[in-house]
């Protein structure tokens, strides 16, 4: 909390009279303060490094460019500093985009006022929010994402072989099939295993079964 127990906030949007009325709406808050306001990415970058707010909250779509490229200029050279995105839009990249840079926050501009008030204190408290409507899509884009960095540290070889073990395959099966020794195939099985984070073969025959299925589905 800042000092006078108020939040210190920077507003961001392009639109003068939306910025103007979030201002406003904020200052009407007696934890709250505005400290700047901008209207670009530039300026937002800007006012940030002069004013130190406690949360900058930021429209993505800018003149110079995104409110994401301000985020996470912003949170680059200030982590202390929150960035609560504000949009019309609910767009999964935008979204993400914002996960990415740092922000603490995605609501849609449609949101009640009184909403939005309540976010910036959440935020400014140091807690993480999303819109309800969007929350479920990122949060399996995430997962995905992560299951696909996971398969991604395999080598070609280890990537073979398990398909070989889906498909149960013995260790002396697969040696025999690729040319390798049992024990240098029972070697490539733990490395799997331990990348996976899995303790069977059977559970790493599973992972790379639903990550088919549901790649299929996807199509």
């Amino acid at each position: 909390m800042a000092v006078n127990d108020k939040l210190r906030i920077l507003v961001v949007d392009d639109h003068d009279i939306v910025r103007k009325g979030l201002a406003m709406l904020i200052s009407r808050q007696e934890d709250l303060s505005v400290v700047a306001e901008a209207g670009t990415v530039a300026e937002a970058v800007a006012k940030a490094r002069e004013s130190v707010p406690d949360v900058v909250v930021m429209d993505i779509r800018l003149p110079d460019g995104s409110g994401i490229e301000a985020c996470r200029e912003i949170r680059d050279e200030n982590a202390d500093i929150k960035v609560l995105m504000l949009t019309s839009y609910s767009d999964e990249e935008a979204v993400m985009g914002s996960i990415m840079a740092g922000a603490s926050g995605y609501l849609l501009k449609e949101i009640r006022s009184q909403e939005i008030v309540e976010a910036i204190r959440k935020v400014g408290s140091g807690q993480s929010l999303l819109d309800p409507s969007v929350t479920a899509s990122v949060l399996e884009r995430v997962r995905r994402g992560k299951e696909e960095d996971v398969l991604s540290q395999l080598t070609e070889q280890e990537q073979r072989i398990l398909e070989l073990i889906a498909e149960g395959q013995t260790n002396r099966e697969i040696a025999g099939q690729i040319n390798l020794s049992d024990k240098t195939v029972k070697n490539y099985v733990s490395n799997i295993l331990g990348k996976l984070e899995v303790s069977r073969r059977s559970q790493a025959a599973a992972f790379l079964a639903e990550r088919r299925g549901r790649r299929d589905y996807d199509r």
